[in-house]
């Protein structure tokens, strides 16, 4: 007979105080601050607030202490403490073309008009661990200079001057607000780019990576991939003109795309868009080739029946709160579900060992 399992308050708080204790760890071993957190682990720090829709470095190292370094717990936190925020106004569209960039390569001109910054990237490192970290040593200080104060040209906009390039359409209304407005479908691009740029990176990044092994035949350049810093602004009624009230790190990648015309569009090449919060240039560029991928209807394309191209697939399957909210509500007790299948599964058996007997005579 299966029997539900009884507990109460006393075994939750057990259950917390445990927990609370393994978070901690050995305390012969100095606490982790969040400050060193916010520092030493930064590009955690940035997934957590691109995914958690919270540009907070300090709030991100928090939830990261809090959650033991699960990822997807932290940025659950940053979205949980994100709803009790009020909300105040709203910016102007951030102009990255004026980015103080720390970063700015592009895979498609070599001598790009502006000049191309490598900045603090894995790409040229071996990949072998570095035992120098195990043992503490001091790390040699990078012979850096300033980030880049100038505007920054877009790369895309030289290689639009010959028209060979989509040109992008300004909207001219207010986009929908995915962090405050239930997502509807079909979904204009403005708000397909919102569910992208917080969604789960692991997801969106196989999701690109199909379209490169094949799927939707979407063949993508790096136009030009820039991190840095961007002025963030807002318009106060009282005194009737904008001011700058911060800055934020950004990654944004532009792809180019082969395109070989349609019914309603020339031969030229099209676009991919990415921009996340932080140094998160992966998810940048995942992003890019998705939101390239799921524009097949708008250029006048075939469908080849590619996952990455099923907008309600990508869509409602991205995020990662909603996915483990889901996943994870299967080990919680079920236990009258349970029984109500327990029971009709038994029945089922009794029928069909009845139906045999009788058969059998």
């Amino acid at each position: 007979m299966y029997v539900a399992v009884k507990g109460g308050e006393r075994a939750i708080d057990n259950a917390h105080a445990w927990l609370a204790e393994e978070r901690r760890g050995d305390q012969s071993i100095d606490e982790m601050s969040v400050a060193q957190i916010r520092e030493q682990l930064a590009l955690a720090i940035n997934r957590v607030m691109a995914e958690g829709s919270l540009y907070d470095p300090d709030l991100a190292a928090l939830a990261i202490k809090q959650s033991r370094g699960d990822l997807i717990e932290a940025i659950f936190l940053m979205r949980a403490y994100r709803t009790t925020l009020p909300r105040f106004g709203g910016t102007l569209p951030v102009e990255t073309d004026r980015m103080s960039c720390i970063r700015r390569i592009s895979a498609t001109f070599k001598d790009a008009p502006g000049g191309q910054v490598l900045g603090p990237t894995f790409d040229y490192t071996h990949r072998l661990l570095d035992f120098k970290l195990a043992a503490d040593g001091e790390v040699p200080e990078a012979p850096m200079g300033d980030p880049r104060t100038e505007d920054t040209p877009k790369i895309l906009g030289f290689l639009n001057r010959e028209g060979l390039i989509e040109e992008e359409k300004q909207g001219e209304d207010t986009p929908p607000d995915l962090t405050r407005e239930p997502m509807e479908l079909p979904a204009n691009r403005a708000l397909r780019l919102q569910a992208l740029t917080r969604g789960d990176e692991g997801f969106v990044l196989g999701m690109a990576y199909s379209t490169q092994r094949g799927y939707a035949r979407n063949h993508a350049f790096v136009g030009e991939l820039r991190i840095g810093q961007c002025a963030v602004e807002m318009e106060i009624p009282e005194l009737g003109f904008a001011i700058e009230i911060g800055e934020i790190e950004l990654t944004e990648c532009e792809t180019v795309n082969q395109f070989t015309g349609s019914k309603t569009e020339p031969p030229q090449f099209t676009r991919g868009y990415g921009l996340v919060f932080g140094q998160t240039e992966r998810k940048a560029i995942a992003m890019a080739l998705v939101d390239r991928a799921l524009r097949w209807k708008e250029l006048g394309e075939d469908n080849m029946g590619a996952p990455v191209q099923d907008e309600e697939f990508v869509l409602m399957h991205a995020d990662n709160i909603q996915a483990t909210g889901f996943l994870e509500h299967i080990k919680l007790p079920h236990y009258v579900d349970f029984q109500s299948e327990l029971e009709l599964v038994r029945k089922l058996r009794r029928e069909a060992e009845a139906h045999q007997a009788e058969a059998a005579e």
